[in-house]
């Protein structure tokens, strides 16, 4: 019995030392990686929207290159052209386990009439949307996405009429994880289109998150002649979507980037589980083969 309490200890001394040359490996890779993106400070021109970006404190600016390469070289997601920056807090990185990110896109659907800001039953939208996602799930996993759970609000949806910034936030489930994932979304209107920021965390992010929103809402700004009071009802296009129909949104069609932070986590986690379940077939293997 002495000797195998003595071998499973060498096996464990081994197996420990090669765990911590590894763990050391892939923290000196996480550092090449990050120290090769350029984290940018101070004012933004914004290459859509005729825009620039005032970058909030205690945040990092990635342009459209570097976005690209994060969101689908290192997080393993479709391509999405209409990104074109991240804002990432500072000291957050990308490939921390608590990692979360700030999305900037532009859509240029034309300018978003807001008559129906006050008339809309945001409890009744939370229960067709989570309608709409369960009917689409199926598909969602033949395209090889986890299916997910729209929980409810994780913030009551909130239009700025002054502003004119609209902001909600979801709580959602993915099928298989463990922590539900935080979607935040920001929508800033000007004349001829909207930009769209969307911060994707955990819910345990929420106070971080919700102690940015205030500098974020505030950090784009439109140049003049593309401001929302800009708008010219003779030559300017109106756009189909209200203020509800933006809180409806395009979820569907959103379906890969909404998997963005989720299949981050879940990479993390296999790995540990990956280290784990190799230690115990290390320890128990000879055992089960005997039984």
């Amino acid at each position: 019995m002495r000797k195998v309490f003595t071998l499973v200890a060498v096996l464990l001394s081994l197996y420990l030392k090669s765990y911590s040359q590894e763990v050391d490996s892939l923290a000196l890779m996480y550092a090449e990686i990050e120290s090769s993106l350029n984290y940018q400070k101070g004012v933004i021109e914004l290459e859509a929207g005729n825009a620039i970006l005032h970058v909030p404190e205690g945040f990092g600016f990635l342009d459209k290159e570097q976005s690209k390469y994060v969101l689908t070289d290192l997080w393993g997601n479709p391509e999405d052209e209409t990104v074109i920056g991240l804002l990432v807090p500072d000291k957050k990185g990308v490939l921390n386990s608590d990692s979360w990110v700030y999305s900037i896109s532009y859509d240029e659907v034309g300018y978003i009439e807001d008559d129906d800001a006050e008339d809309i039953d945001y409890d009744e939208l939370l229960e067709e949307q989570q309608s709409e996602l369960k009917a689409a799930n199926p598909e969602r996993e033949k395209l090889g996405y986890q299916a997910i759970e729209l929980v409810s609000w994780a913030s009551d949806p909130f239009y700025d009429k002054n502003k004119k910034i609209l902001h909600w936030a979801k709580e959602l489930n993915f099928k298989g994880d463990s922590l539900n994932t935080l979607n935040y979304n920001l929508r800033v209107l000007g004349r001829k289109g909207m930009f769209m920021i969307n911060a994707i965390a955990s819910m345990s992010e929420m106070p971080e998150v919700n102690a940015s929103i205030n500098p974020v809402i505030n950090s784009v700004e439109f140049k003049e002649g593309s401001k929302y009071a800009d708008f010219n009802p003779e030559i300017d296009k109106v756009a189909s979507w209200t203020i509800g129909g933006l809180v409806a949104g395009k979820i569907l069609a959103k379906v890969g980037f909404f998997a963005v932070l989720a299949k981050f986590w879940k990479l993390i986690l296999l790995g540990i589980a990956s280290v784990g379940g190799g230690l115990w077939k290390m320890i128990t293997g000879k055992k089960e083969e005997e039984v």
